[in-house]
């Protein structure tokens, strides 16, 4: 129980979101956390984005990246946004998801629906930003032999297994 005095709902606003147009957002990662899935037979990657310019500034966005999970396609793709992430802010080697925090990077942001049927906004995609507004940066290329790594946490996951299909952003 929390006490909150007098509180009068008629004094505030609804702060609900709109959904954002689809496009491409300058966002940096502000959090992230490893969770178990709804169905617990895998582990999702929660990434909370912060939208870091123009005139959706401050909006937040989530990403989750199912890094293990029954089925090795979803994995797969999951570990490719991963790696585009990190590509993206020039982090090719990382050891944690905290490593890729407040780094700047587009956020590739579309519409869907969510389990209501009510338009959302969706991450689909991640890429480097612009230099100066011009031509993107060419991402970096690893060194012969290296690959970018999946983080891990002090409570890390179990190994990813094979199995049932389930979207990335679920």
């Amino acid at each position: 129980m929390g006490n909150l005095g007098t509180f009068n709902s008629s004094e505030h606003k609804d702060k609900a979101f709109d959904v954002m147009p689809a496009g491409d957002y300058d966002v940096i990662i502000t959090d992230s956390n490893v969770k178990p899935t709804k169905k617990g037979t895998g582990h999702y990657l929660e990434l909370k984005l912060q939208v870091i310019s123009g005139q959706y500034q401050n909006r937040p966005l989530f990403a989750r990246l199912n890094i293990d999970n029954p089925n090795p396609e979803t994995v797969a793709i999951a570990k490719g946004q991963l790696s585009a992430i990190c590509r993206a802010v020039n982090k090719l080697t990382i050891n944690d998801s905290s490593e890729l925090h407040m780094l700047p990077f587009k956020a590739v942001v579309r519409i869907g629906k969510d389990d209501s049927g009510n338009p959302t906004n969706e991450v689909k995609g991640f890429k480097p930003r612009h230099a100066n507004g011009g031509e993107p940066t060419a991402p970096p290329t690893a060194p012969a032999g290296q690959t970018t790594q999946l983080m891990t946490q002090p409570s890390a996951p179990p190994a990813m297994t094979g199995g049932a299909p389930r979207s990335p952003f679920a």
